[in-house]
């Protein structure tokens, strides 16, 4: 055996290191049975378990978060219909790559096999790249399967869409990561021992991702392993593993879920749970700055005049933020989250927006009644602009009962309509007070 300069034994003559494989390829499923999680489809029964018995492949789109399998199955797929299996990634590839991949397809059917086409991140590629596609997955030179974290009805394009059964896989549960974790120490890591706070821990971290879970796991053993350790406790992983927030897509879907979240939380009344989407948002990386417009959003909306004070609050808070930023001003932002939630309810100032807007919006240019017209001339006084105009404060209860001022011909839209809560309840008896004096005029 020759050492080299360092005293380290040589390889022999035409030997290669082979590096390890990480953890997640050593686990990596080789049955259907052996994939854990996703039992809604893959379940006796179920979409994707029936699909894989009936041996008739077929072009699908696997939408769900990362680490929940998507690759796995795709590659249990091309062994399970004796295809053979190309890989692209749609961040790195483009025309160029899919022209090869169909040359190298054209080349398997030749020689009696099919071919299963795997495009990871398919929602990256543009327009042109998906157009690209649509031939071959029509003519059934390749099974196409995309994998995609986003909303495949928003970001693969409808032509693509309706060629391919979309398929929804779901983040592991708490229990599929413990077994995980189980079949991680049985095959690959019998030498470490885990105390169940450990165990809860890695959970935790987790966070529904079997990928990630496996990374932590592979970096607990390479840890435990310099330190002489075989016991890994949960202060073991404190100390070990670097801080990790909740997976959180700033631009995508669940994103938008836990903004939707938040907002029908605050409607319903419920501090706790506004709270807690709230502190999720924070938690994973949303720009707090954009969850206070929001919040001011939701004063205007879910509560306006119901509860002025919320209008109020919410801009102090989003201007509190402004000031002290974080992670002071989320407090502030936190409080306002509160308050809107146990704040009176009304939807009545939006609702009359909307619909003088959308009146509006289809309705001819109707003339301003010359007795609201400003007549600043004297040419526009002696046409009558601004004639016979009752200047409300000099009128009882200083109201012009009686007078008009909506387009002439226009009927009275009654598009606010106060609710009987909070302040609104007595908007409406105002309300319902000054049209009395108009009955009352109009019965004289």
């Amino acid at each position: 055996m020759v050492a080299d300069l360092f005293g380290n034994a040589a390889q022999p003559s035409g030997q290669k290191t082979q590096p390890r494989q990480p953890l997640a390829e050593q686990l990596r499923p080789a049955t259907l049975d052996a994939v854990i999680g996703q039992s809604h489809l893959l379940g006796p029964g179920k979409p994707l378990r029936l699909a894989f018995e009936s041996r008739k492949p077929h072009s699908m789109i696997l939408w769900g978060p990362p680490g929940v399998g998507k690759t796995t199955l795709a590659r249990l797929m091309a062994h399970a219909f004796d295809s053979a299996f190309i890989a692209l990634s749609a961040v790195f590839s483009g025309v160029k790559d899919i022209r090869a991949a169909m040359e190298q397809a054209e080349h398997n059917l030749e020689s009696g096999q099919p071919t299963l086409l795997f495009i990871d991140e398919i929602h990256r590629f543009n327009k042109a790249q998906q157009d690209a596609l649509l031939p071959f997955a029509e003519s059934g030179l390749v099974t196409l399967i995309g994998a995609t974290t986003e909303n495949p009805s928003f970001e693969v394009n409808s032509a693509l869409l309706s060629r391919a059964q979309v398929y929804v896989l779901k983040s592991l549960t708490e229990a599929e990561l413990r077994q995980l974790i189980a079949r991680a120490q049985t095959q690959a890591l019998g030498a470490l021992v885990f105390t169940p706070d450990a165990v809860q821990a890695l959970v935790d971290l987790a966070d529904g991702d079997a990928r990630r879970l496996l990374n932590l796991l592979e970096q607990l053993d390479t840890a435990a392993h310099s330190m002489g350790r075989t016991e890994i406790t949960a202060q073991l992983i404190d100390d070990t593993l670097s801080a990790s927030t909740r997976r959180f897509d700033k631009g995508g879907e669940h994103f938008y879920d836990q903004i939707s979240a938040l907002h029908k939380s605050v409607r319903g009344s419920h501090p706790d749970a506004a709270l807690y989407w709230f502190c999720r948002m924070l938690d994973g990386g949303a720009d707090a700055k954009y969850l206070a417009r929001r919040i001011v959003r939701m004063a205007w909306e879910d509560i306006g005049l119901a509860d002025p004070r919320a209008l109020q609050i919410a801009n102090d808070a989003a201007t509190t933020y402004e000031r002290l930023g974080a992670p002071e001003g989320a407090l502030a932002l936190g409080q306002a989250v509160i308050y809107l939630a146990i704040a009176p309810k009304s939807n009545a100032g939006y609702t009359a927006f909307n619909q003088a807007m959308a009146f509006v919006k289809t309705d001819q240019s109707r003339e301003v009644p010359i007795h609201l017209r400003n007549a600043p001339t004297r040419l526009m006084k002696e046409l009558g602009y601004g004639h016979a105009y009752r200047y409300a404060h000099d009128e009882p209860h200083a109201y012009a009962a009686g007078e008009h001022y909506l387009p002439d011909g226009m009927a009275e839209p009654q598009w606010y309509q106060p609710v009987p809560r909070g302040l609104e309840s007595k908007i409406a008896e105002k309300m319902a007070f000054l049209r009395s004096l108009d009955d009352n005029l109009r019965s004289d």
